[in-house]
């Protein structure tokens, strides 16, 4: 039976985007780690595509502002470039030709009437700091990003109201240091990659502290959060469900929201001898600095299973304590890879809701990438993605659920506005209400956008059945 799907009138609609993806690299003073990769190892990038010209959002961003608001966005949210912002990385100064373009950016959103959230780091770290210093395994780059911050606070604080102090903290240490899917594609460096989880929670803790001093604005961190589901009911598959969590979820969602590491993740890193670099005046930062809100990444579950074939590595790693378990009949986007399970982002919302004081938070990313989807491209020229409209109602679906049942979730933000950039896979797989010709760079809206924008003036939708 067929049910209206109500949001509050207030109630954030937009869309995620970032800086590397999107602004191409014009006029930029540094090159991020992604600049690099891609100029030195073009071959490892989907046809060959880089960001040097992404979605040019640094020449388009007032139309693009403009077509995200057509289609009813009230809300997004962009990154600020650490190597376009700042000039000078030791001392924080600006590069003048950024801040203007940062400015003009807030002013159109402001003419827009759009909510805008400044992102300070989205996989961009300038190249120097991680040739000079080792990157986020460094505490001298927590203070040169504490200084970025501050920078950016200074030049944009009395005017933006929404920061958050990374995207996905985590993918950091697990794709660049465990795993070997970016730059600087280390595998298998679990000592490091821990020194990364705490540095990566200490700059965040710093730039809340500093937006605390110099704004009169909230800050927030945006996780992504990925439940980690046990195989089966057995103790084993439970506690190493457990493990999991500690690990990829709750290493950044409890120092954000309660100030402290899960002491279960500490005590494994202590009889591995693998505890990060620490004292206490950087533990007591991270203890009086947590965030006035949370933004929630979600696209797929984690499905885990207690070891049982042997790592044939000799380094420390989490994974020694899981192997991934591949669950029979579960649904699948053919074109990603990841299994599609809206229900999680109910049991992500009663998690924050139960275990993370009730937190005001929001989904800012959920979205569903297709290739080749000029497949679906009608007479009229527009895309029908059909699958797209489908994921979203499902998961917004499970959303509304949890808000009625007194989750504090005040926005929904999809990934993405514009089909943009993305890391290796370049534009393999496109996710946009908003279609991109990389060729002429137009844009066309595409049937999602359309749905948005009737979504956003009605509150709601009616749902199609039941995805409970």
């Amino acid at each position: 039976m067929s049910q209206k799907v109500t949001f509050p009138e207030d109630f954030w609609w937009g869309a995620a985007m970032s800086g590397p993806q999107m602004e191409g690299t014009f006029e930029k003073p540094h090159e991020n780690v992604m600049d690099y990769w891609y100029k030195t190892s073009k071959e490892e990038f989907f046809n060959g595509v880089g960001p040097t010209v992404a979605t040019d959002f640094f020449h388009h961003y007032k139309e693009d502002i403009k077509m995200m608001k057509s289609i009813g966005m009230n809300s997004f949210r962009t990154s600020i470039q650490w190597s376009r912002l700042i000039k000078d990385l030791e001392t924080g100064e600006p590069d003048e030709n950024a801040v203007k373009f940062y400015q003009d950016v807030i002013d159109e959103c402001k003419k827009n009437d759009i909510i805008l959230v400044l992102n300070l780091h989205h996989f961009d770290l300038p190249i120097e700091l991680f040739q000079k210093y080792g990157g986020w395994e460094s505490k001298h780059v927590v203070d040169l990003y504490a200084k970025f911050a501050k920078t950016a606070f200074e030049l944009f604080g009395d005017q933006v109201h929404y920061w958050t102090t990374f995207n996905e903290p985590m993918v950091i240490p697990e794709a660049g240091y465990l795993c070997g899917f970016h730059y600087p594609k280390y595998v298998n460096k679990g000592k490091e990659a821990m020194q990364v989880i705490y540095n990566l929670n200490l700059a965040s803790a710093k730039a809340i502290a500093l937006c605390h001093e110099i704004c009169d604005a909230k800050i927030g961190n945006i996780l992504n959060l990925t439940p980690a589901y046990p195989a089966t009911d057995s103790k084993e598959d439970q506690e190493t469900s457990k493990i999991v969590d500690a690990f990829y979820n709750r290493s950044f969602l409890e120092p954000a929201v309660h100030g402290v590491f899960p002491q279960e993740m500490i005590d494994i890193m202590k009889e591995n001898d693998v505890l990060w670099d620490q004292n206490e005046e950087e533990l007591e930062i991270i203890k009086n600095n947590t965030i006035d809100f949370l933004g929630v990444n979600y696209y797929h579950p984690k499905r885990v299973k207690t070891r049982t074939t042997p790592l044939d590595y000799d380094y420390w790693s989490p994974e020694q304590y899981y192997e991934e378990y591949d669950m029979p009949g579960k649904r699948v986007n053919p074109y990603r890879g990841w299994e599609i399970y809206p229900k999680a982002i109910y049991d992500i919302a009663k998690n924050v809701q139960e275990n993370y004081n009730n937190i005001p938070w929001f989904i800012s990313e959920n979205g569903m990438g297709v290739e080749g989807e000029e497949r679906y491209i009608n007479e009229e020229g527009k895309i029908e993605d059909d699958y797209r409209i489908d994921f979203y109602e499902e998961h917004l679906q499970l959303l509304a659920k949890a808000m009625e049942e007194g989750s504090n979730c005040f926005g929904y933000h999809a990934w993405t506005g514009i089909d943009c950039w993305s890391w290796n896979n370049a534009y393999k797989n496109r996710y946009g209400f908003i279609a991109l010709d990389l060729e002429t760079q137009k844009r066309t809206v595409k049937k999602s956008g359309e749905w948005l924008k009737k979504v956003t003036e009605e509150h709601g939708y009616i749902a199609k059945d039941s995805y409970q």
